[in-house]
């Protein structure tokens, strides 16, 4: 089989190329150009950086098999970037990793892989595709804690059935000892935690700069009391804690984010709490019926039981088993079915202490 491997010039990309060759694959390595610096090169800090495509084309070279990097920085800028500021100027708290997978990532790497003749396309993601009774299912790994089916929950079956996730049974450890075995310079190297096109700088400085957002607005609360000022409406994320007035007495959050009047809306924790909230822009796997569903609302989060009812073809409501605070517009809700991936949303903005109807 000829398989197309994205190779990010980690650990656990590298060991799938090596380990699909090692079962006689025909493999070919590719890596995306998603973010230039201002001299159009790959950035130096970050993921996806200049160092990381060297070292997995140095993988491929001690695998030996073809590599390539393909530029679709244009793609990641229009659909990732930009969404990325403009979601922060409207209040809301992006996710560009899954945007990034939603929007460029899978699609590129299928095109890709038709246009080089190869069957199926292979990453590096802890998940596990399940073929039950000749229907794909998408589940969680089996080493929880590198689980990353949370940010893969737009593959609809369709896509599965080319896709390729060869570390969904095998630990994080035994990974990096598969890639000593293999002599992979990768084999130790630290996984990246950064916003690729944010690099080591602070996210808010990287929005300010994309837009004129240094607008001064009031902080109250619920009742409109005012309580401070703050010098821009980027600088403040739903349920976020620090650097708040007001808080002498009990913690407080942020509870909204009012991004016409600049006003950003804090209380307390228990103000803070919600038992339901809208997704839209959701996709299912598979269609099928939903039973024994969980809610994830935040990765590496634990879920909640929940029911949804569905409000048109990309809507849903998800009611909470019990209240939480961790939902915050902009993220993503991921449904399951015990370790089945059902499908997941974005989750809507709501008007802080009002309940959805």
């Amino acid at each position: 089989m000829r398989i197309l491997v994205a190779m990010s010039g980690g650990v656990d990309s590298s060991v799938v190329a090596g380990l699909l060759k090692e079962q006689g694959h025909e493999v070919i390595g590719v890596t995306m150009k998603l973010w230039e610096g201002e001299n159009g090169e790959m950035p130096e800090t970050g993921c996806c950086t200049a160092a990381d495509s060297e070292d997995a084309r140095k993988v491929a070279g001690k695998l030996d098999i073809p590599y390539y990097v393909l530029d679709y920085t244009d793609s990641f800028s229009n659909s990732v970037v930009d969404n990325f500021v403009e979601m922060y100027s409207s209040g809301l708290t992006p996710n560009p990793c899954i945007e990034c997978n939603r929007s460029v990532k899978f699609d590129h790497f299928l095109d890709q892989a038709n246009q080089l003749g190869c069957d199926k396309v292979a990453t590096g993601h802890y998940a596990k595709i399940v073929n039950n009774e000749n229907r794909l299912e998408l589940h969680r790994a089996d080493y929880k804690e590198k689980d990353q089916s949370y940010v893969l929950h737009m593959l609809t079956e369709n896509k599965l059935d080319r896709i390729l996730f060869p570390l969904g049974t095998i630990s994080k450890p035994v990974v990096r000892q598969m890639a000593a075995n293999l002599g992979l310079k990768t084999a130790f190297k630290k996984d990246s935690q950064d916003i690729c096109f944010v690099g080591n700088g602070d996210y808010r400085n990287f929005v300010a700069n994309k837009m004129d957002l240094n607008s001064k607005g009031d902080i109250i609360d619920l009742e409109g009391n005012k309580l401070g000022e703050h010098t821009g409406v980027h600088g403040f994320t739903v349920g976020q804690r620090k650097k708040l007035p007001g808080g002498q007495g009990s913690p407080k959050f942020v509870l909204e984010i009012d991004t016409l009047s600049k006003k950003v809306v804090i209380g307390t924790k228990k103000e803070l709490e919600q038992d339901s909230f809208i997704m839209d822009d959701v996709s299912f796997v598979r269609d099928t019926t939903y039973t024994n569903l969980e809610v994830q609302i935040r990765y590496n989060s634990e879920t909640v039981p929940c029911t949804i009812s569905k409000l048109d073809r990309n809507k849903v409501k998800v009611l909470l088993s019990r209240p939480t605070t961790g939902v915050s517009p902009g993220q993503f809700g991921v449904l399951y079915s015990d370790t089945k991936v059902i499908g997941g949303g974005r989750i809507e903005k709501k008007k802080a202490g009002v309940l959805i109807e």
